[in-house]
């Protein structure tokens, strides 16, 4: 697929070498199509690994995609070089006067927390209610999921008693929405998160769709507005690796941590892992672009409200 982004972007070179087909912002400007326009709040602290996990989700299409970067300004990321974020990512003032055709919102390592007591929890709610009138669908990932949740609907987030941390399996409630679209009965979803919401909480409020769920990890996704808030607490974008990376990274700091459920070949953290959740993954996304932001999206941005 078509992605404008610059040709620099690390996510580039890594893609390249995945055999993934990305065209940059200098081959995608030669197309005489209006690009979807996506803006991408990474609320990760190390924002490299997941853009690239996010850009190579996003290349599974025939659609041109035109991605902006935004970071918070509140927060200084202690992760990722300044640099980086001075080149390839804006503010919110700069895109406030802007309209997009869809928006992915990141998790972040901030579960544990009050919402209030996050520090940039003024400038994240702002930018969420921006949201509802400036761009056709928004996609929120694990604690944006969450967030976004309490913020416009008054769902609250429990503590879990361990870390709901490995792979696992997943149904739906509404096989013919448009976002299952080529989903099998059972699919495979990682998760990596200390609290959830609770399904008996979701069907209270009318506004809101239970979509999916686990038996063992719960609540996995949640509509709104026919499709312009999609709430997703699991890790779809996650690459084969990382639940390995936050285990070992875990242990090494002596905390106490579980092996991540159905993740290791044989549960052994010596053997490689079992990845079964990436077709999954690229249809979420592709059904997304597809039914939710292309087929949705007004051709004149300034139309969305």
């Amino acid at each position: 697929m078509p992605l404008n982004i610059p040709f620099t972007l690390p996510a580039v070179d890594v893609l390249r070498e995945e055999n993934i087909f990305v065209m940059d912002s200098e081959c995608a400007s030669n197309q005489e199509i209006r690009p979807l326009k996506i803006v991408i709040l990474n609320l990760m602290p190390v924002k490299i690994t997941t853009e690239t996990d996010l850009i190579r989700l996003l290349s599974n299409s025939p659609l041109q995609i035109e991605i902006d970067f935004l970071h918070i300004e509140s927060h200084t990321s202690k992760n990722t070089p300044i640099e980086h974020l001075n080149m390839y990512y804006r503010s919110f003032d700069e895109i406030r006067g802007s309209n997009y055709d869809g928006m992915i919102i990141t998790g972040a390592p901030i579960e544990q927390l009050e919402f209030e007591e996050v520090t940039y929890w003024s400038e994240i709610t702002e930018i969420f209610d921006w949201a509802k009138t400036h761009v056709t669908s928004s996609l929120f990932i694990c604690w944006a999921a969450q967030a976004g949740l309490y913020h416009y609907y008054g769902i609250k987030k429990y503590p879990l008693d361990a870390k709901m941390f490995g792979v696992f399996e997943h149904i739906t409630h509404e096989q013919q929405n448009p976002i299952f679209r080529g989903f099998d009965d059972i699919f495979y979803v990682p998760h990596s998160r200390h609290t959830e919401v609770r399904a008996a909480d979701i069907r209270r409020v009318p506004e809101l769709t239970l979509l999916s769920e686990s038996p063992e990890s719960g609540v996995y996704m949640v509509m709104a507005r026919n499709g312009r808030e999609l709430f997703i607490t699991g890790h779809s974008e996650y690459s084969p690796g990382t639940l390995d990376g936050e285990y070992k990274r875990d242990v090494a700091k002596g905390l106490e941590i579980n092996i991540p459920k159905n993740y290791y070949r044989d549960n052994n953290p010596n053997n490689e892992p079992l990845v079964r959740w990436r077709s999954h993954a690229n249809l979420l996304f592709t059904n997304w672009l597809n039914y939710f932001v292309y087929q949705e999206t007004p051709y004149d941005l300034t139309k969305i409200h």
